[in-house]
């Protein structure tokens, strides 16, 4: 039987590449009628937008803003918060942790500041209360004088919390984002665009979207209201990775231009700690620069030293509270980085883990403010769905990461019956459960996923790119079509049959610069995080990129930057690739296989023959069995036989593995036995 720590050859994260299907002649008309650049016309045909009226509103990202009032329950949720602050009541808003949480805590909470009102706000320490309201949390509120509770980010699930605050007599307004479960809260109002009954058009709001309609219901006019609070909209927008379309577009478009006008202390001050000050931002650098900071204090420290910095309106302070939030996300990313390590060695070591539809993997004290990042990290490595829980005891915590086409949020909702709770969006989603039943939770996900067509990882492309175009006329071209996030990405480009001319390691051997030709052009890339021990290409190797183009400014110069994102070899037919590695799986998965599958997964002793004359001849192969296919010849459909190749080839010590998974050829003692491999054994009686 086939070692559980033994490392498989496969490479699970490798994603399908998908060309937009892009009409030419489409983009030929709609830069005639609409004036625009012909490349720019490609760009946003490719993204689906053939209309000129269209393009022109896109492209200005100034589209009419709903009326708030369309949210259901939105003038209930009006009269109470007016009521309360002509009357002076003590009103609370109760926000979370995140930084989609805290920027709708301090959009709301400035403005009832600034309106005069009696109002404190309260976010629960993530550690100690965990997400969203409690009835603790509501008893305090209640003891202090709180008379109105309105919740930014959360509350749509706080059904107890609820009907216990209307018992102590203190009214709730929720506003929320997250999907609603099958009863609503009774509270004065349930202001939340996902309410099946809600007639609002636009649906996609972050939690700060939902509390930036309310303050315009309040204020009756979106204008006054974006010229105070678009930094704090874009920031948490960005943050919670909701479509960047439509109104969520223009709101970041706005917010994007007052961070970079510098308008509020805390932003610049965070802008100052994250390397970043004096630069323009795009939506993209707000993403992985700020957001990670304002993030990091609710998950390591506490959630009110981000927020404080939002509201700071000193700069000394603010310079302050920013280091602080900086100081966390360093911890944050060295908590990150050992739990990480500890969750692949689990899947590693467990072909049960591994090879499931949905990733699961718990462990005893992982810090619950990290698990979320980590889920990610794995859905990048592994190219699935992931979930990630912490335990304590009985019980654990878990959030959740997916890939497009996925809910993972529908899944849970499958296995409500394993979960104490849950609740989120179709990418991301967090639970409850009793530790002993996690093992059921992962057979029950991985059910789920046969019970349709789980999709592979995709890198969307835009369209296919000359080389020769890689410019600084297309770098401002690019930048029409900012912010980019969710749903309307950082274009993306296939360069198709490249040349690989030159390889250098930089930044102290963890990145690669590498210089690619096509015809008579040639550019030079950057490969982040890959060190040339790990890259499997050679000089001369004719090689498939999928690239982003940045704009890099050196001592004044403005020059194009390109960024690879994936690279594979030219003529990789990776359709049959993908389908076999797919079989891979549900076999290393001890899935129920037919005949066919069985045959098709079996490799011939003239088969093993040529694998191993291959390993005899490499001596040694520390890439995978798309890269085997490429070196050997061996067709792509044939990779999953390929991998059980390699599999019985080691379990019979005519291979053997170090610690990084590199297959090493050993010199035979004595001529192998192919009947004594337990692998080819099992296969045979699937086979019966």
């Amino acid at each position: 039987m086939q070692s559980e720590k033994q490392k498989g050859s496969e490479n699970l994260s490798r994603k399908q590449w998908c060309l937009s299907a892009c009409d030419k002649d489409a983009a030929a008309q709609l830069a005639e009628n609409g004036e625009l650049d012909p490349f720019l016309a490609l760009l946003l045909t490719a993204r689906g937008i053939t209309d000129e009226i269209d393009a022109a509103a896109y492209l200005s990202a100034d589209t009419e803003f709903s009326d708030p009032f369309s949210l259901a329950d939105m003038e209930k949720a009006v009269e109470r918060i007016a009521a309360a602050m002509d009357n002076f009541e003590r009103i609370a808003v109760f926000g979370d942790y995140d930084a989609d949480g805290v920027t709708a805590t301090a959009l709301l909470y400035s403005y009832l500041v600034s309106q005069g009102a009696n109002v404190e706000y309260r976010i629960p320490d993530r550690m100690r209360e965990g997400y969203g309201i409690s009835c603790a949390a509501v008893q305090e509120l209640s003891e202090s004088g709180v008379k109105l509770i309105v919740t930014v980010d959360n509350g749509i699930a706080a059904v107890e919390e609820a009907a216990f605050a209307k018992e102590l007599g203190v009214d709730m307004v929720i506003t929320d984002h997250h999907t609603p479960g099958a009863q609503l809260p009774d509270a004065v109002a349930v202001v939340n665009p996902h309410r099946e009954d809600c007639p609002s058009e636009y649906k996609e709001f972050a939690g700060v979207g939902v509390a930036f309609q309310l303050v315009c219901a309040l204020e009756g006019d979106s204008d006054t209201v974006l010229q105070k609070y678009a930094d704090l909209l874009a920031l948490g927008t960005l943050a919670d990775v909701v479509p960047l379309t439509g109104e969520n577009r223009a709101l970041v478009k706005k917010g994007i231009r007052r961070i970079n006008a510098g308008a509020r202390p805390g932003i610049e001050a965070l802008k100052a700690v994250a390397g970043v000050a004096g630069r323009p931002l795009t939506a993209s650098n707000v993403a992985f620069t700020l957001a990670p900071r304002i993030n990091a204090a609710g998950r390591i420290g506490s959630a009110e030293t981000a927020l404080r910095l939002l509201l700071c309106d000193n700069e000394q302070d603010a310079i302050e509270l920013a280091n602080e939030t900086d100081i966390l996300n360093k911890q944050r990313q060295a908590i990150e980085t050992k739990i990480s390590a500890e969750a692949i060695q689990q899947i590693e070591e467990n072909p049960a883990v591994k090879y499931a539809g949905v990733l699961v993997v718990s462990g005893a004290g992982w810090h619950p403010g990290v698990i979320g990042i980590v889920a990610a990290r794995l859905v990048s490595k592994y190219g699935k769905p992931a979930v990630v829980i912490t335990t304590d005891g009985e019980t654990g915590k878990g959030s959740c990461r997916s890939i497009p086409g996925f809910s993972v949020y529908d899944a849970l909702a499958k296995c409500a019956p394993l979960l104490t709770h849950f609740g989120g969006h179709p990418g991301a989603a967090g639970l409850g459960v009793l530790t002993e039943n996690i093992p059921a939770l992962r057979d029950a996900l991985d059910v789920y996923t046969k019970t349709g067509s789980m999709p592979f990882a995709q890198i969307g492309l835009d369209f296919k790119l000359n080389p020769a175009y890689i410019n600084v006329s297309l770098l401002n071209t690019l930048a029409a079509l900012e912010p980019c996030g969710c749903e309307n990405p950082v274009p993306t480009f296939g360069l198709y049959n490249m040349t690989l001319r030159a390889v250098k390691p930089v930044g102290e051997g963890k990145h690669l610069r590498l210089t690619l030709q096509k015809g008579a052009s040639e550019i030079a890339a950057m490969l982040f995080s890959v060190t040339l021990a790990e890259f499997p290409y050679r000089i001369g190797d004719a090689v498939d990129l999928a690239v982003q183009i940045e704009k890099n400014v050196f001592r004044g110069e403005i020059k194009p930057s390109v960024h690879i994102k994936e690279m594979r070899f030219s003529g990789t037919d990776e359709e049959n690739y993908l389908k076999s590695m797919r079989l891979y799986e549900k076999y290393r998965h001890g899935d129920a296989l037919n005949e066919k599958e069985v045959t098709f997964l079996t490799p011939s002793r003239e088969f093993l023959l040529g694998v191993y004359k291959f390993m005899k001849n490499a001596g040694t192969f520390p890439f995978d069995v798309e890269v085997f296919c490429k070196r050997s010849g061996c067709p792509y459909k044939n990779a999953a036989t390929a991998a059980v190749s390699f599999d019985v080839l080691t379990e019979l010590c005519l291979l053997k593995q170090d610690e990084n998974g590199a297959y090493l050829y050993t010199e035979p003692a004595q001529k192998a036995d192919l009947s004594a491999s337990e692998i080819l054994k099992t296969l045979s009686e699937k086979g019966l």
